[in-house]
């Protein structure tokens, strides 16, 4: 019985992949008004969508209680599991990684848990998620798991574009005249997750031009371990991915969508892009 790798649903892995790299994933809740449903579980992101499109309010999301997190890793210590190590969504955007790192010390006495802030979202998470799980499939110990993670965590780039800034107003991240302005002049801006929260990147005119600007981030920033794009209702996700078809990262790109967890926040339309630059020669 290898190690076993934990996360939560913000990770944005498909469900081919969590089942590959035997992956447990803990849900974040999704709540529409009086309406609550367990991510991934009882909304699916597509329904999640659809709820969107329909409704004139901002969704709202919830962290896994630490008891969630606690049976989850029960369940792996029952099965003989030697360690577990649990990565999560930034702590600084989530009460997540403390849930988690909870659970992991009611755990103390039974299995050695380690907790890993991801410092990062969706698709920037999934791929800290993935480096880990494949060292865990692999036969790895629990340190090598950490490192695995860590490192990929130490050279993960997060960008995202927002077609509307609706979400942002709506949640209170950005004044309703700054909205309005934003939306007249077609405004669309880049974020960036830096250190483990959300910051805007740069402003694009043009949907085509922020789309370009991302592919670009990528193709300059010299080779690639992994490379990860996701898009949220985005009707020309398609066409992104034809803008960063050429670059050949170490592992094959990973495509998913953008969940409802950072949905909520990001707003439809929304196309996340996460790369890992490959290691220098000689890194630990």
């Amino acid at each position: 019985m290898p190690v076993r790798v934990v996360s939560d649903t913000a990770c944005d892995l498909p469900d081919d992949v969590v089942r590959a790299l035997g992956i447990r994933l803990v849900p974040l809740h999704v709540r529409f008004g009086n309406e609550e449903f367990v991510d991934r579980e009882e909304l699916t992101t597509r329904d999640f969508w659809t709820r969107c499109r329909a409704s004139t309010e901002l969704p709202q999301t919830s962290a896994p209680s630490p008891g969630a997190f606690r049976q989850v890793f029960e369940d792996i210590a029952s099965e003989g599991a030697p360690g577990i190590v649990c990565v999560t969504l930034s702590a600084k955007l989530s009460a997540t990684n403390e849930a988690a790192a909870q659970a992991a010390r009611a755990m103390e006495e039974r299995l050695p848990v380690v907790v890993i802030d991801s410092q990062s979202v969706t698709v920037g998470e999934g791929l800290v998620v993935s480096a880990a799980a494949e060292v865990a499939l692999a036969a790895g110990a629990t340190g090598e798991v950490v490192a695995a993670a860590s490192r990929t965590r130490d050279r993960l780039v997060v960008f995202g574009a927002i077609d509307t800034l609706e979400n942002l107003r709506k949640g209170g991240r950005i004044g309703g005249a700054a909205a309005a302005l934003g939306m007249l002049l077609s405004i669309k801006p880049v974020i960036e997750v830096r250190g483990g929260v959300v910051e805007e990147e740069s402003r694009q005119r043009t949907r085509a031009r922020s789309l370009h600007y991302l592919a670009e981030k990528a193709r300059s920033a010299g080779p690639l371990e992994r490379l990860a794009a996701a898009g949220g209702d985005a009707r020309d996700f398609v066409e992104f991915l034809s803008l960063i078809a050429d670059l050949r990262p170490d592992h094959p790109l990973l495509v998913s969508d953008v969940g409802p967890i950072i949905g909520t926040h990001a707003g439809p339309g929304a196309i996340g892009l996460a790369f890992v630059t490959r290691a220098s020669r000689g890194a630990a």
